[in-house]
């Protein structure tokens, strides 16, 4: 359980644009991201409240082997810029950013036959 103001630092140092929260097991329970950032701020919420109480809770995933464009449109639709990658049964197994998802589509289109 770690503080909002806490959470920001980690973004700041580690140059990340979200933190996943997740249980004992691994299942995803939150995300917290910059514009969470922002939003937490602009609001004047203490930054020394829990993350849990500021993050967002009801979280879009993807499943492991779904496709770009089915990320892509998961975001979209969402207005998300970070999708976290689960396992069948639910566990994070990594991080898809909407950032991911252009530079792949632009070395697919820079690549020429």
């Amino acid at each position: 359980d770690i503080s909002i103001k806490e959470a920001i630092h980690i973004l700041y140092v580690k140059h990340i644009g979200s933190i996943v929260i997740v249980d004992k097991e691994k299942k995803c329970k939150g995300i917290f991201t910059e514009r969470d950032a922002i939003r937490v701020v602009a609001s004047d919420v203490p930054l020394s409240k829990p993350l849990k109480e500021v993050m967002t809770t009801n979280l879009q995933t993807i499943e492991k082997g779904a496709t770009f464009a089915e990320a892509k449109n998961i975001m979209k639709s969402h207005n998300i810029r970070h999708l976290p990658v689960t396992d069948k049964q639910g566990h994070l197994i990594g991080l898809l950013s909407f950032r991911t998802i252009l530079d792949e589509v632009h070395d697919i289109k820079s690549v020429k036959p």
